[in-house]
């Protein structure tokens, strides 16, 4: 296959990858021979259709996990190193087609999906090294009558459970510590973008894979499948990457069986600009920090605090680099914007932009939907946001920065925090210790400090308060797959 491909053969390039459940290292059709589309949001039309399992499917995976679990449990380290390093050097391999296929079916532009095919890999590359570092301990108990040995061993069985908006990523931030603890899995991937996630599971297969070691589902009913798997008792563990809202609905499935969990979930990113930041530092940093991946990212910035001092050149500034960026379909020569992944997303950011202004925001730049095809809405800037928009409340999953302004540093603290989410914050400033007190004053589990990019595979990615559970990434990110076990022995002299 070749990336070079004119649009009337986008169909043809998609169907060369797998579109079937992958089931005990086989492709097959869902039980009851179903299928689901699924569209380009570039042109709103339907790019293929992949097999839409059902719960006996769903049932069929997890008993195909369970009987692999122990063989792939005694699979030594370094083996299962071996084959997550001969993913990452398939991944990079690809790097052009996956993109590709991930443009397609997501929308993003091909310079960013090269880079989620890169940040994807790298997490293969980083538990491939992890996988051999897991260990355990031995000690005497203080008073000397008994010795105690601390055992490493796989959780067991996982449902991973990925979103839309960085499809190959995502799979590849679970699936890599999940593969080196020696768990089995069932990757339940988002139905908007099943496609890149069947890609991923076709390159974990030809790296040496054993046979329903993972197993990929693509459905449309995800909660008449998930929900089973949870109260069977024989999934012990889930990990969770999607809206709070439906993370407080599996969480309490998973209370039935005690199945242990991590959750990446929903964010609202205060985004604050002390009066002597580097203005050309938090511009680049706000770029990256609202833009990526068209502001569809959890850690996207979605509240922006500005002082007084500086609010007029900070907003000036951004909407010049806003507006000057390229809104077109991810293949086209120089894209920089793609389309929102559906209708409804697009008609979300829409209304929150429309709220914004009814309550005296001004669109700087933006602000306006485009007629179609596709799902495209503008880089927005708005100034005078009022702190009661729905929008400063709501995660706006959209390319629009909402600025609003501050002149009190513990004030903007308080309005930081104040909000039931608590995933990332960005903080701009040259002053040493404000720049640690209001890190350590925000309620989150990540702070961007001057930069506007926090997550890389060897450190750990998550957030407190409802915007979630556990962590992916770095040294602690295979504990979430690890049970330690005790064996305790007495001493005799």
């Amino acid at each position: 296959m070749t990336t070079v491909v004119a649009p009337d053969q986008f169909t043809q390039f998609a169907e060369a990858f797998p579109r079937r459940l992958l089931i005990d290292g086989r492709w097959v059709e869902s039980a009851d021979a179903a299928t689901m589309p699924v569209e380009n949001p570039a042109t709103g039309e339907v790019l293929t259709r992949v097999a839409d399992a059902t719960p006996a499917d769903g049932a069929r995976a997890l008993d195909a996990a369970l009987r692999a679990q122990r063989e792939w449990a005694r699979t030594g380290p370094r083996r299962r190193g071996e084959i997550l390093r001969t993913a990452f050097e398939l991944l990079l391999a690809r790097q052009d087609d996956l993109a590709l296929l991930m443009t397609l079916e997501m929308g993003k532009s091909l310079d960013e999906a090269r880079g989620e095919v890169r940040y994807a890999a790298e997490f293969f590359r980083w538990f491939s090294e992890e996988a051999v570092r897991i260990d355990g301990g031995y000690t005497t108990v203080p008073d000397g009558s008994k010795r105690a040995l601390v055992v490493a061993s796989p959780v067991g069985p996982c449902l991973l459970i990925t979103p839309w908006n960085f499809p190959l990523a995502m799979g590849a931030r679970k699936l890599g510590p999940a593969l080196a603890a020696g768990c089995t899995a069932i990757l339940k991937p988002a139905p908007q973008t099943p496609l890149s996630s069947l890609a991923l599971a076709e390159i974990l297969t030809e790296a040496g894979l054993p046979p329903g070691v993972v197993n990929v589902v693509t459905t449309s009913r995800a909660g008449e499948l998930t929900e089973p798997l949870l109260r069977s008792g024989d999934v012990r563990k889930l990990s969770f990457t999607g809206s709070t809202a439906v993370g407080k609905i599996l969480l309490a499935q998973c209370g039935s069986a005690v199945v242990r969990t991590s959750m990446e979930l929903g964010g609202n990113a205060p985004f604050i600009v002390f009066d002597d930041a580097d203005l050309e530092v938090a511009v680049d940093s706000a770029m990256q920090a609202k833009m990526r991946n068209m502001g569809e990212a959890c850690t996207g910035a979605n509240r922006f605090y500005v002082h007084e001092r500086i609010a007029a050149d900070f907003a000036e500034r951004l909407a010049q680099r806003m507006g000057a960026m390229r809104v077109a379909p991810g293949w086209a020569d120089g894209a920089q914007v793609g389309p929102l992944i559906d209708a409804a997303s697009r008609d979300k950011v829409a209304a929150l932009v429309r709220d914004a202004v009814d309550r005296g925001a001004t669109a700087v730049v933006g602000g306006e939907t485009p007629s179609g095809p596709g799902y495209f809405y503008p880089p927005t800037v708005l100034t005078g946001v009022d702190a009661a928009s729905d929008m400063c409340s709501t995660e706006i999953f959209g390319p629009v920065a909402a600025i609003q302004t501050f002149g009190d540093a513990d004030d903007v603290v308080a309005l930081a925090n104040d909000t039931p989410w608590g995933l990332v914050g960005y903080v701009f400033t040259k002053d040493l210790d404000r720049a640690f007190n209001a890190s350590e004053d925000l309620q989150v589990g990540m702070v961007g400090l001057n930069s506007g990019i926090v997550s890389d595979p060897a450190t750990p990615f998550g957030g407190i308060k409802e915007s979630g559970l556990g962590r992916e990434g770095g040294r602690v990110g295979i504990d979430e797959f690890l049970d330690y076990k005790l064996i305790c022995m007495p001493v005799r002299r």
